[in-house]
């Protein structure tokens, strides 16, 4: 055989050999990508919130940051669309004292960006305001103006029959009614740990894998 015809001969045996290397480096990134969607989560669905830090009509202010963990996996078509542990931050929507004739605390919080827990991407979204009031103290303030009322029953009529007890109801009633103006009602708090249901305002949109 000539030289020249084993050497072709070897070239060709040498390409063969490579070709197969090379089909399989440029099949490696394609096997390897991933694909990427993007999923929307309906305004009106329900985010479980855990509250990392506790919020009070009487220790907080408007706007101040708020922090909480998902405690429960949002699940769309039994895929999971938003993981347990997912952080989400917003702030303070309002934070009123009680005043001291009418009225009751509120504290209020509203969730702004979410980071899915597994993923280093972080999402605006929008929820309504989970507002908690303090309870009314109706029947308290009727008990605080009631006793001193009867007591001063009890001491007028000592002092001076009928006449004198109903003077001494008076006086005991304004005395009690004093206590109710000076005092504030109860402040309204979400402590920390608290879980909230906070319902998106806005359909918020994600990507997932």
């Amino acid at each position: 055989m000539r030289p020249v015809a084993r050497t072709a001969i070897v070239s060709t045996a040498l390409l063969l050999s490579i070709a197969p290397l090379q089909s399989a480096s440029t099949a490696a990134p394609v096997a390897a990508s991933r694909t990427v969607r993007e999923v929307t989560i309906p305004a009106g669905t329900v985010l479980r919130l855990r509250l990392n830090r506790g919020v009070g009509s009487d220790i907080s202010r408007v706007e101040d940051p708020v922090s909480a963990t998902l405690a429960r996996a949002v699940v769309i078509g039994g895929r999971t669309i938003l993981p347990a542990g997912s952080r989400a931050s917003g702030y303070v929507t309002e934070a009123s004292r009680p005043g001291k004739v009418r009225g009751r605390g509120r504290v209020g919080v509203r969730f702004t960006r979410i980071a899915p827990s597994n993923e280093s991407a972080t999402y605006n979204m929008r929820t309504n305001s989970w507002v908690a009031v303090a309870p009314a103290t109706k029947k308290k303030d009727a008990l605080t103006i009631g006793i001193p009322a009867a007591g001063g029953a009890v001491i007028g009529a000592l002092v001076d029959g009928k006449k004198g007890a109903a003077i001494g109801s008076a006086a005991g009633g304004g005395a009690g009614t004093a206590v109710v103006l000076s005092t504030r009602g109860k402040d309204a708090h979400i402590s920390s740990g608290a879980t909230l249901a906070v319902r998106l305002s806005e359909p918020l949109t994600v990507r997932i894998e």
